[in-house]
């Protein structure tokens, strides 16, 4: 009966994502530009009223194969692309994968599985965006796009990451990143097979393990 239930939510995934792919590949938007006061570049499909100088970069039809190339991975859910004479980093919206650690603390369980999960699926890939507007540390938010897959469901769907515990990003359909989840936890897949006393969150972790 759960399973049922798992499978509806799962085909409504895969819907939504084919509409938003064949109605983005008629238009994506406006894509605003500007610097702000401190010298950070932003890139984002809602411009600040804030800022001065913004600048309307295009307004186009998106290129089947997408418009940005993936240049770095840095996580599971970072990563840097380049497009339209850009260069930017992008945190994956809606979703929070196990930290590797960096240089100072042993990383999470699973967590360079889903870096090398992302690395094998779109490195120096073109990707299409789904921008959410600007996040912390100067990063867009956005929804990840690769061969008719949203990429940041599927990072759920492995158990290789958990829905974001912050404020979701306006405009993002969380019930689809809450269904996703719950699909990988009944399998008990990725970081869904750790026993439940022993997992912990991404969020709870960096709280418990400031960097240095």
């Amino acid at each position: 009966m759960y399973f049922n239930a798992v499978d509806k939510q799962m085909k409504k995934i895969i819907l939504f994502s084919f509409l938003f792919l064949f109605f983005s590949s008629f238009c994506l938007g406006d894509i605003y530009y500007w610097v702000d006061k401190e010298g950070i570049k932003h890139f984002s499909n809602i411009s600040s009223p804030e800022e001065q100088g913004i600048k309307l970069i295009k307004n186009k039809k998106i290129n089947k194969t997408g418009d940005f190339q993936v240049l770095k991975i840095y996580d599971g859910d970072t990563i840097k692309v380049k497009g339209y004479n850009l260069t930017f980093k992008v945190r994956l919206v809606g979703i929070d994968t196990p930290e590797t650690g960096g240089s100072s603390y042993k990383g999470q369980p699973f967590s360079y599985k889903a870096k090398n999960f992302l690395k094998k699926i779109i490195a120096g890939k073109k990707i299409i965006l789904k921008s959410y507007g600007m996040g912390g540390y100067n990063r867009q938010l956005a929804e990840v796009f690769f061969n008719g897959e949203n990429i940041n469901l599927l990072l759920l769907k492995q158990g290789l990451a958990e829905v974001y515990k912050g404020q979701p990003a306006k405009g993002l359909d969380i019930n689809l990143y809450n269904a996703a989840q719950s699909y990988a936890k009944e399998l008990k897949t990725g970081i869904w097979s750790i026993k439940p006393s022993e997992y912990q969150s991404p969020k709870q972790w960096r709280k418990n393990h400031p960097w240095k």
